[in-house]
């Protein structure tokens, strides 16, 4: 068997458990970090809605839909609305406990044939 030469510097259990302590504060901090990010992308993804509002204007354009219009859709209450100057307002408006949100579009007013 190999004698060592050298000794080498053992840690105490103390310097352990202090090292353990911050690496699991760490994680936990970047996974909290993470998490964060992740849910605001998701909550703040607003493409499903304007695709639906795409599907809408085009029903509306091609005289599928008659106006006044009202639908809830998901959380989103979508309405679509004639204007004074000759206008159609197509507005999604999202209501979650006191936040809300809008998206509103202003169509010309399409002549059905």
């Amino acid at each position: 068997m190999a004698v060592l030469k050298r000794r080498i510097k053992a840690s105490t259990l103390m310097e352990t458990m202090v090292a353990t302590v911050l690496i699991v504060i760490i994680f936990m901090l970047s996974s909290l970090i993470l998490n964060n990010l992740f849910v605001a992308q998701v909550k703040g993804n607003l493409q499903p809605v304007k695709t639906h509002l795409d599907q809408v204007e085009y029903l509306y354009s091609n005289g599928k839909l008659t106006v006044p219009y009202y639908e809830e859709w998901n959380d989103w209450n979508i309405s679509i609305q004639n204007q004074k100057d000759g206008t159609v307002l197509l507005e999604a408006k999202e209501q979650i406990y006191s936040e809300s949100r809008t998206l509103k579009r202003i169509v010309d007013n399409v002549e059905i044939l």
